[in-house]
């Protein structure tokens, strides 16, 4: 069977450096309104420390994505000409995926990659439990495992869940009332960060062509919120806490890249009419307006011919009838 032990040492270890250094800088061990800070703001880091070393696959997923978004429209031409031939269609965007070098599903990879981060976390605060024999596993010695078993974010331990029942918070030394409070408020606020991570990447890069893309886009923005309603009660606040921190990282980290490698326009052909003027077509790769062609200049009046030299000038006035008396 495969262990994952080596999950739980890696996440215990960097739990604990990051405890050890707030430790050392002098952050309050004891709760202060409530709260272990040291705790908590090692579990914060937690998330800088998986982030920064994600963060080259993250700015290969804002790339791959672009990558699927220029080739909607060959994708779109695709559909229509295998409109009923699924196999074929299939086929055809597989082979068009390959050569173009895109990747449909590194835009879930990141997300992938820190599944493990969180399933260990998930277990290592889940042992925390002052009646817990094995307190040395993973590296920890007795004395942080005790400080850890204590530790709170306003007076609600940190392995407590909104699920937990009255005998397990008593072990705790709990209050149900708070625990189901925090948990409860952190659970909202973590379905509403990871509604908003997806949807400003929507947003920004605009919704998929392909049919297939566009029901992991819906998956990504109502399916995982709504699924944390109910898995959101059974997730320690510690782990919450990160969960939290990463959302909030992530729109930080999104804006960031977006701005960078701004979202490409689809070109507009043709001149549409817009208010009697011609629309300026669209780069694809940046996103900005090529210089609209300048207005022609209107027609100079007909010159009229002057007399030629020696000619009798002609009176204007001849020809003219005369103007009859009153």
């Amino acid at each position: 069977m495969f262990s994952l032990d080596w999950i739980y040492y890696a996440i215990s270890w960097i739990l604990l450096t990051w405890h050890s250094a707030w430790d050392a800088i002098g952050v309050p061990v004891e709760a202060v309104i409530g709260t272990n800070w040291s705790w908590i703001l090692a579990i914060i880091f937690l998330v800088v420390t998986v982030r920064v070393i994600l963060f080259p696959v993250f700015v290969k997923q804002i790339k791959s994505q672009r990558a699927m978004q220029a080739l909607q429209p060959k994708v779109k031409e695709l559909q229509e000409k295998h409109k009923g031939d699924r196999e074929t269609l299939q086929k055809e965007m597989m082979e068009l995926y390959r050569k173009e070098k895109a990747n449909p599903l590194m835009g879930c990879l990141p997300m992938f990659l820190q599944i493990p981060v969180f399933l260990g976390l998930f277990h290592t605060l889940k042992r925390l439990n002052p009646g817990n024999t094995q307190k040395t596993l993973y590296g920890w010695t007795v004395d942080q495992f005790n400080s850890a078993s204590n530790a709170k974010l306003f007076t609600a331990p940190i392995s407590g869940r909104f699920g937990s029942t009255a005998d397990e918070l008593a072990r705790l030394g709990a209050n149900t009332n708070t625990v189901k409070i925090v948990a409860g408020v952190l659970v909202l606020i973590m379905i509403a960060t990871t509604y908003l991570t997806s949807r400003q990447m929507i947003l920004k890069t605009g919704w998929a062509e392909d049919p297939q893309q566009r029901m992991v886009q819906r998956l990504m923005l109502y399916g995982i919120p709504v699924s944390l309603l109910v898995s959101g009660s059974i997730f320690p606040i510690g782990v919450i806490i990160y969960w939290v921190t990463n959302n909030l990282f992530t729109l930080g980290q999104q804006q960031w890249v977006l701005r960078k490698f701004p979202p490409l326009v689809p070109q507009k052909t043709g001149t549409a009419a817009r208010n009697g003027q011609p629309v300026a077509k669209s780069s694809g790769l940046l996103g900005r307006k090529t210089a609209q062609p300048a207005a022609k200049a209107p027609a100079a009046a007909p010159k009229v011919a002057g007399p030629k030299p020696g000619a009798k000038p002609v009176n204007p006035k001849k020809g003219r009838p005369a103007k009859r008396q009153g």
